[in-house]
């Protein structure tokens, strides 16, 4: 963070305008009812004091944002191969085990009714190879994992992609002075395209297309959480069914219970970070991979290596032609083989584009390919056993260490789904499309290692239900089919968006695009979605739950903000509140807190009016959430100061990228205090007459915070405005107010102190 001790660091950028600026201080020089700016950043150069730059004039809002800087993202740029190695190993554990484990039980879900023709098993097979080759290699692989957001990736990265880019974001604090952010511009082609401009022209003007696309991120992110739940009951359950080869005595019944006491026990251990299991146990994820693909190996060469003729995509038609509608039907058997694809681009922010494809090219593709060649190679000699293809084609020798590595690769892909349905909430949860929970940081190695108590819980509960519910993977596997393939088709959708609108791609390129991979999905969507009745239902119900309470959140969360707009405490009256001399000034300083990035909220005249008595220094903070993955702790604090300066009152913006830590090794009281007195050295510049106001000042504030700090947060109660529709007033009154009684408070998310903390309530009527 900043430096108190008085040495000053610049770079010279140019500002929006054109001009020249020091990087350390944005000092915007106003009239005299203006107020001032300052944006902390450091970097390598010692700026000595008397090239102090001057002054600039101001933009038009708080936020002049600070230059850029290099990387402190981390690892997604870096050309060191050795590093790439490493985290390519890493990934194993992380992003595959779900895909890994998919072998487990894609033949028995396709073939339900048993097999009725020796090629239907080269036409599954074929359709197994053609679907792995088109989605999970081509589509993310070589195109989806482009389009990260500065390494991270998952639907709300590309949501926050495409509102950089095209004003069609409805989060309410967007401003102009925000794309200075280091990791905000996009890297983008130089060349002009009519289509793309005509494109973003009328999402930008379009108010439903607006609403669509946050729509679309948040349907995508109840897919990914639907996701958390159905995979570690499909992983585990099929993984421990395994047992049945072992003993005649173990049935359906005990493989249940002992399904649900490994789920119970896994959801247990979450609040302990976990999340490092992926990457201690990527050695047994690549156990796995080669235990499948050796296994693989040895039944293709054994019992029919002529399978290797699936690579021909006649048999798909034959197989069609030969099954009809059962045949479209088994898709939903066959998407299975591409669970988790999603993984690749949701986890990349752990990893780098380069370290995700050797993964997958060179460890992950060949063992499923193989994988499943030898289950085929399996089946044309023991047709009738399709059911529990895995176990019986596996060596009878290898029956013990296969199992013991199945049931491990099941709980480590079900690890690494939780911990990303905790990361895709948290990222929703910063942009204001989430109810406030408790978000807990469990590594400091690992920065996006969190853990979600009330999540987790609810996990816990709809895994075992469904496992309970349902008990064979069968029956799981027409939930887990709609979760996987409508995620993947939404997240086609953006892409479609992205290369018209920011990539400026060929028209001719998107619509091949959209021919081979999005209709590929979609014959997939459509014949998962015939098995709505036998399970299918299950994602759809908890992404209606999802989304109510997401959009209503999100609906009250906009309204709140506007409100605060439209009632926010003019300059005058805050000079004229400062001033009055009924108003009674006391030692210490106060911090009063909103998400308010463009003025003072109401909350602090309904304060005054109420307790006619301030602090000697009043900083008034808002909390505020850029769409960028992350912002750099040297552009986190922006500074304003209300003039006349002997008033002390001082304006705050805090940004965060929506994957940033937010708790902090320091108390926020004392980085806080710390950035603002460097905000008083720089705003004074080197004058030896400046220099002593600025000594008084830092003094003023040191003594202040000394004498005590208070914080002040507003508890405010949402109600619906008088006259409003009966819908209005159920989600305002009832749905959001339950919500916000049984969450998280918002004073807990810089963790104040109770002591310290003091709550002003007041009433806004949306």
């Amino acid at each position: 963070m900043s430096s108190t001790g008085g040495s000053k660091r610049y770079s010279n950028v140019s500002t929006p305008s054109g001009s020249k600026r020091n990087s350390s201080v944005a000092n915007i020089e106003e009239d005299e009812n203006s107020e001032q700016i300052h944006s902390e950043q450091l970097s390598d150069h010692v700026l000595p004091e008397s090239h102090l730059p001057a002054g600039l004039k101001r933009h038009d809002s708080l936020d002049i944002e600070s230059a850029k800087i290099q990387g402190h993202h981390g690892h997604h740029n870096t050309k060191d191969w050795g590093v790439i190695l490493r985290l390519a190993f890493q990934s194993i554990g992380v992003v595959y085990g779900d895909i890994g484990t998919s072998p487990l039980y894609v033949y028995s879900s396709t073939f339900t009714d048993g097999i009725k023709h020796p090629d239907d098993i080269l036409g599954v097979l074929s359709l197994i190879f053609y679907t792995i080759t088109i989605i999970p290699v081509l589509k993310y692989v070589v195109i989806v994992l482009r389009a990260n957001d500065n390494g991270d990736g998952g639907t709300f990265a590309l949501y926050s992609k495409l509102c950089r880019y095209a004003k069609v974001g409805l989060i309410p604090s967007e401003q102009l002075e925000d794309r200075e952010v280091s990791n905000y511009q996009l890297e983008l082609p130089g060349k002009q395209n009519t289509i793309s401009t005509k494109v973003k022209k009328t999402l930008e003007q379009s108010n439903f297309a607006k609403f669509a696309l946050l729509f679309a991120a948040m349907l995508g992110t109840s897919m990914v959480i639907g996701d958390g739940i159905l995979t570690p009951s499909i992983s585990v359950l099929s993984a421990v069914s395994g047992l049945k080869e072992a003993t005649d005595a173990m049935t359906e019944g005990r493989i249940v219970i002992i399904s649900v006491i490994i789920l119970i026990t896994l959801f247990m251990v979450q609040r302990f970070g976990t999340d490092r299991v992926g990457y201690s146990f990527a050695p047994i994820i690549c156990v796995w991979f080669a235990l499948i693909g050796g296994i693989g190996v040895y039944n293709f060469i054994k019992f029919d290596p002529s399978v290797a003729k699936a690579i021909n995509p006649k048999y798909i038609i034959d197989y069609f032609k030969r099954n009809g509608k059962d045949g479209w039907i088994s898709l939903g058997g066959v998407v299975l083989a591409i669970t988790g694809t999603e993984a690749m681009f949701a986890d990349l922010g752990h990893f780098t584009v380069k370290s995700i494809q050797i993964s997958m090219g060179c460890v992950v593709y060949p063992a499923l390919i193989t994988a499943y060649s030898g289950q085929a190679s399996w089946l044309r000699k023991h047709q009738n056993q399709v059911s529990d293809t895995f176990y019986k084609s596996a060596p009878d020798a290898l029956y013990w260490p296969v199992f013991v590595v199945a049931v491990m690769a099941a709980i480590i892909a079900s690890q690494a789904m939780i911990s990303g349905t905790f990361s895709i909430i948290k990222q929703s949860l910063s942009l204001g499309c989430f109810p406030r929970v408790q978000v807990l940081h469990t590594s400091h190695k690992y920065e996006g290692q969190v853990y979600i108590p009330e999540m987790n819980y609810l996990l816990m509960i709809g895994c075992v239900l469904v496992t309970v519910s349902f008990r064979t993977t069968e029956n799981i596997g027409h939930a887990y089919g709609i979760a996987v393939i409508f995620a993947e088709t939404l997240t086609s959708g953006f892409m479609v968006v992205i290369m018209l609108v920011i990539w400026k791609t060929n028209i001719l390129l998107v619509i091949l695009f959209v021919l081979v991979i999005s209709s590929t999905e979609y014959v997939y969507l459509s014949a998962v979605l015939y098995k709505f009745g036998e399970g299918g239902y299950l994602p759809f119900s908890f992404a209606v739950v999802l989304m109510f309470i997401m959009c209503t959140w999100n609906y009250v969360y906009r309204g709140k903000y506007n409100y605060e707009l439209d009632h926010k405490v003019s300059r005058e009256a805050i000079k004229g509140i400062v001033t009055d001399t009924n108003i009674s000034r006391m030692g210490g300083l106060a911090i009063f807190y909103s998400e308010l990035a463009h003025g003072i909220p109401p909350i602090f005249k309904h304060y005054v009016d109420n307790v006619p008595a301030l602090h000697s220094v009043i900083v008034f903070v808002s909390v505020k959430s850029l769409p960028v993955s992350r912002v750099a702790p040297e552009e986190r604090f922006l500074f304003r100061r209300v003039k006349p300066n002997d008033l002390y009152v001082f304006r705050c913006v805090v940004r965060y990228g929506y994957t940033d830590v937010r708790n902090e090794k320091e108390s926020f009281e004392k980085i806080l205090v710390e950035n603002l007195k460097s905000f008083i050295e720089y705003d004074y510049g080197t004058e030896p007459q400046q220099g002593r106001i600025r000594d008084e000042d830092v003094a003023k504030l040191d003594q202040a915070w000394r004498s005590g700090v208070v914080h002040l947060v507003g508890e405010n109660e949402i109600v619906s405005r008088p006259g409003s529709s009966i819908g209005k007033k159920f989600l305002i009154d009832y749905a959001y107010n339950f919500m916000k009684r049984n969450l998280k408070q918002s004073y807990n998310v810089f963790e104040i102190p109770h002591e310290k903390l003091l709550k002003v309530g007041m009433t806004y009527e949306l």
